[in-house]
């Protein structure tokens, strides 16, 4: 990360939504990102730090749901460098399209707690609101500081799944699942 990122908040960040022709131009930033992520503890699926090899795989398994509009994949850029990235997935069988997953919300560690996670999910929700969405879900590990902000922005609790996940210190986590009505 650019050192020269400072510790205010970020307010010249912007939000782009990646096209799956525009991915090869952010799958460098999002591996680094992924990677940064976990080394610091998130729970996004590995129980270690993937080497760059297993983070872009992670991406590239990512990249077909992007083709086929079943997923989309925003970037936060500050001063031209992405920062932050989370997924809308919108697949869901006939009776579930008025509903979409957030997933995989990820801010680099030296840019946290700076707004970044909060516009990524207000464009997110927007996007989804403009695809007909009324119903958003998702699920974070209970007691994160992700699941304050999920509060903040109107999720509301739906449950906690006791032991659900594993986290990267081997130990079972809770998680939280959310929704909100938008």
């Amino acid at each position: 990360m650019d050192p020269t990122i400072t510790p205010q908040r970020l307010t010249a960040c912007t939000v782009e939504d990646v096209k799956a022709n525009q991915f090869d131009q952010v799958v460098g930033p999002l591996t680094d990102i992924l990677m940064a992520c976990v080394e610091q503890g998130a729970s996004i699926g590995f129980l270690e730090t993937p080497n760059a090899e297993d983070a872009f795989s992670f991406w590239y398994g990512v990249s077909g749901s992007l083709v086929s509009g079943g997923r989309r994949l925003l970037v936060a850029r500050f001063a031209g460098q992405i920062v932050g990235t989370v997924q809308l997935v919108l697949a869901a069988p006939a009776n579930g399209r008025h509903r979409a997953e957030i997933s995989k919300l990820l801010v680099h560690p030296d840019v946290r707690r700076k707004g970044v996670a909060r516009l990524l999910m207000q464009q997110t929700e927007a996007i989804a609101r403009a695809d007909g969405r009324s119903l958003l879900f998702l699920e974070t590990r209970t007691g994160d500081a992700a699941e304050s902000l999920y509060n903040t922005l109107g999720f509301e609790l739906a449950g906690i799944v006791p032991a659900y996940a594993r986290s990267t210190t081997g130990k079972l986590s809770d998680s939280s699942f959310m929704y909100k009505r938008i």
